[in-house]
């Protein structure tokens, strides 16, 4: 792959206005997908599989069985589907299966389920590869005011945040926009607080999970997220989004997303 990589290449730079006020360079990693103003936001949500965010359309592994009605299907006027591969070993994977990060060149494998359990461990791989945890967390304990999601300066409401252990690295923030995903700089002193007192945002584990927030008119939802929910998200956006403020499909793809999100997510309280 040339060009950026990782969720890098979904990202626009923030500029103007538009730019939460800086503090410290942002790190290298996920981005976000689109969505209406601060002010009242769409509820929205759903991530899947794929490096490069998994869009909504997977592709169909090909079985032995399969490959002669594929082969009509390509020759009544569709191309044949081409079946995932474990990008570690080449082995087959099925629609869903599980993802590596690649630290060095911020992105994400598709993985079978032996290579990824391989990096399952922070010290597997030398440090460079991370298996991607499928864990998604909420605290409904602790509700979150909307006057202290504002004092971010997102312009939108909808956004995520990871840290990443890179040297050159740090905490980077991403929000959707009529140009695409955007990289935002955070006021460190603001996040610092946020997560005093929501220790929810603390505990995403570098690299491989982000904090994902959410404010409505019906309030503020905040969760943890696989990395690459992150990526299918910023895939989604960048698939459906019209106009300025994404048109219809791209809200409704928001809602879809948060909707899994909330299916998915466990209490924070029940963590050991």
């Amino acid at each position: 792959m040339t060009g950026e990589t990782g969720l890098r290449r979904f990202v626009r730079p923030a500029t103007g206005p538009a730019a939460a006020p800086a503090t410290t360079r942002p790190a290298v990693a996920p981005p976000a997908p689109a969505v209406p103003p601060a002010a009242a936001p769409p509820a929205g949500p759903a991530p899947a599989n794929g490096a490069a965010a998994a869009s909504p359309a997977v592709p169909v592994p090909v079985l032995p069985g399969q490959r002669s009605s594929q082969s009509q299907t390509a020759q009544a006027g569709r191309p044949e589907q081409v079946p995932e591969k474990c990008e570690l070993c080449a082995t087959e994977v099925p629609p869903e299966h599980g993802h590596i990060a690649d630290l060095e060149a911020s992105s994400l494998l598709c993985a079978c389920r032996a290579c990824y359990l391989l990096f399952t461990q922070p010290n597997a791989g030398r440090k460079k590869y991370r298996a991607v945890p499928d864990r998604y967390l909420t605290d409904r304990q602790r509700i979150m005011a909307p006057a202290e999601w504002d004092q971010l300066d997102i312009p939108v409401g909808l956004a995520f945040f990871l840290h990443t252990s890179r040297e050159d690295g740090g905490l980077a923030g991403f929000y959707p926009s009529p140009a695409g995903v955007t990289e935002c700089r955070l006021d460190l002193q603001q996040w610092a607080q946020l997560v005093a007192d929501y220790p929810l945002l603390g505990s995403a584990e570098p690299d491989i999970e982000a904090a994902l927030i959410s404010r409505s008119d019906s309030g503020v939802e905040y969760f943890v997220v696989p990395i690459d929910a992150c990526y299918e998200l910023a895939g989604r956006m960048r698939l459906y989004w019209r106009g300025f403020d994404g048109g219809t499909e791209a809200r409704q793809s928001i809602a879809d997303f948060l909707a899994m999100v909330r299916s998915r997510a466990r209490d924070f309280s029940q963590e050991g």
